[in-house]
């Protein structure tokens, strides 16, 4: 099985759950990063330079073989799966663990689509109820986001929170997570393991800010 995953050359949570959990589970696969200019040929005509269809013009896409596939969600589930980051025979654990995928689409979409001059306190009030919801549904008790299942929700959670509270999104207070507290358990957690920091270490060492301790 070849694989191949596009995405441009920095690390936003929704190529990185897939890079992790590949690179986790020792899986051999291409990371191709896209520069912006071949991506605006990309959302014109659905193809990279070197012919690769990509459906729905959208990035991150997998290519498996000769089979692309596209949207975060479809991609992590069958790298997690390959990983055992994501349950095969489980569909109310499997479930229970797309929702917290979801929301965090939900949190990204409401950022991406709003222009910065935008961005006012409505704006923030709005990321923070989002985040006090996601918060409040992560159970204090658990080792990690859905039961004591290390799954590529813990993946995602992290890698997000990292890009929230990195400094970089207009508008966006790098303390935005300081209130919530089962949040930033769980990305210290992540944080540490070990497989984190050896990813960390070998791809993005300046990019990836933790600013969540």
């Amino acid at each position: 099985m070849n694989i191949t995953l596009f995405y441009f050359d920095f690390p936003f949570w929704r190529a990185e759950v897939s890079r992790i959990s590949l690179f986790l589970s020792n899986t051999e696969f291409e990371d191709k990063r896209i520069t912006s200019e071949e991506f605006q040929r990309v959302k014109e005509n659905g193809i990279l330079d070197n012919g690769t269809v990509i459906p729905f013009h959208q990035l991150p896409c997998l290519k498996v073989d000769d089979i692309t596939i596209a949207q975060t969600g479809a991609i992590s589930r069958f790298c997690g799966k390959l990983s055992n980051l994501y349950p095969k025979k489980d569909d109310l654990l499997a479930a229970q663990i797309d929702q917290f995928i979801d929301i965090l689409t939900d949190i990204t979409t409401l950022i991406s689509s709003t222009q910065v001059e935008n961005r006012d306190a409505e704006f923030l009030k709005s990321i923070n109820r989002k985040l006090s919801i996601l918060n409040k549904s992560i159970n204090q008790k658990n080792d990690y986001i859905v039961n004591d299942y290390f799954s590529i929700a813990d993946i995602a959670i992290w890698s997000f929170m990292c890009w929230l509270t990195g400094g970089n999104i207009a508008s966006v207070p790098k303390d935005i997570a300081k209130n919530y507290d089962n949040i930033l358990r769980i990305c210290r957690k992540i944080d540490k393991k070990d497989i984190i920091q050896k990813w960390v270490n070998k791809t993005f060492p300046n990019q990836y800010i933790r600013n969540f301790y």
